[in-house]
């Protein structure tokens, strides 16, 4: 047993990136390991696990102190995921042969990111949309629904068990989908919190049945803490949306790769990914240009080139984002008279 200083390094630089952004970590370190490093796909699988089965509860502490946890919601969750987590396991040793394992693994994986990376995206337009429901609809008690919560549970469980990830990035789009009603900052602790038995479920099984390395778990370990931890100080004054993008566009190339797409597939994502980040702050930058221009040209400086700020048809545009009344605050320069 020893500890990989190159492993280590991959690790401080997913945490920095999980810090910066709220990502999951293992749709980022397992594809890294089987890529990078060519380790077997489960034995990646399996030392990820154990390695968020150490990290997991500390985010998750840290919304508890806060109450931002909903707890009937995480029982429910963890009533499908945690023997569902044993069940994905079992499943792969079910299949017998090693050859047919790390396939599975391999191509279970592949999808999984691809699936990520639909999540990441509809997660923003489906918080884009929550911004504009009606006010009323929004301030509806929550009504738990527990037969589809557990399912939700059950089938994020197992496809976790087999590959490690989806426990943040797809499990929080259908909670955003299942439960419009609760707080952002709810929905995150609540997503955080119900992960702990889950992984531990996982971790705990592949342990027994799976193929655990504890140097490349403590390796993982050794760099995923600090690079958490610097990726949150800096979060405030980094530009998280373009990293976010750029974290999305290393998914589908991985998640394309792990599949099994040609070389010719991949090379033109990935072409058609580089002009979209690079593109992209240009084109905001000429739009905002011609924004000032149009408007230095009417004298209206009233007719911002953005959504509504302030004021929505007499309702404060701030309420319908979920945040509460006391926690409301217009932007310095502005008021909402």
């Amino acid at each position: 047993m020893h500890i990989d200083i190159y492993v280590a390094l991959a690790g401080l630089i997913v945490g920095c990136a999980v810090g910066l952004t709220g990502m999951g970590g293992g749709s980022l370190m397992t594809p890294i390991l089987v890529l990078l490093f060519g380790v077997q796909p489960l034995a990646a699988v399996s030392s990820d696990l154990v390695a968020s089965m150490i990290m997991k509860p500390v985010g998750a502490a840290v919304h508890a102190r806060r109450r931002t946890v909903n707890w009937r919601l995480v029982t429910l969750l963890a009533a499908g995921s945690v023997p569902c987590a044993f069940l994905g396991v079992a499943f792969l040793r079910l299949l017998g042969r090693a050859a047919m394992i790390q396939t599975v693994v391999q191509l279970a994986l592949g999808t999984v990111l691809l699936l990520c990376v639909a999540a990441v995206l509809a997660r923003g337009l489906v918080e884009r949309r929550r911004r504009f429901t009606d006010l009323a609809a929004r301030s509806r008690p929550l009504r738990i629904r527990p037969l589809r919560t557990i399912a939700l549970g059950g089938v994020i469980g197992f496809v976790l068990g087999i590959t490690s990830t989806g426990s943040g990035t797809l499990i929080i789009v259908l909670l955003l989908l299942l439960y419009p009603q609760l707080r952002g900052s709810e929905m995150v602790g609540t997503d955080l919190t119900q992960a702990v038995p889950m992984v531990a479920a996982a971790a705990v099984a592949h342990i027994l049945f799976g193929d655990f390395k504890l140097g490349l778990t403590l390796s993982i370990v050794a760099g995923s803490i600090p690079g958490v931890l610097i990726g949150s100080l800096l979060s405030s004054r980094a530009r998280t949306g373009f990293i976010r993008g750029v974290l999305c566009f290393v998914l589908l190339v991985s998640g394309l790769k792990l599949v099994g797409a040609s070389t010719l597939a991949i090379g033109i994502v990935m072409a058609f990914g580089l002009f979209g980040v690079t593109a992209s702050p240009l084109l905001r930058a000429v739009l905002a240009r011609l924004g000032r221009i149009t408007l230095a040209g009417t004298g209206d400086a009233s007719r911002v080139l953005a959504p509504p700020l302030i004021q929505l048809e007499g309702t404060p545009l701030l309420a319908l984002s979920g945040m509460p009344e006391h926690e409301w605050q217009a932007p310095a320069g502005l008021n909402s008279e």
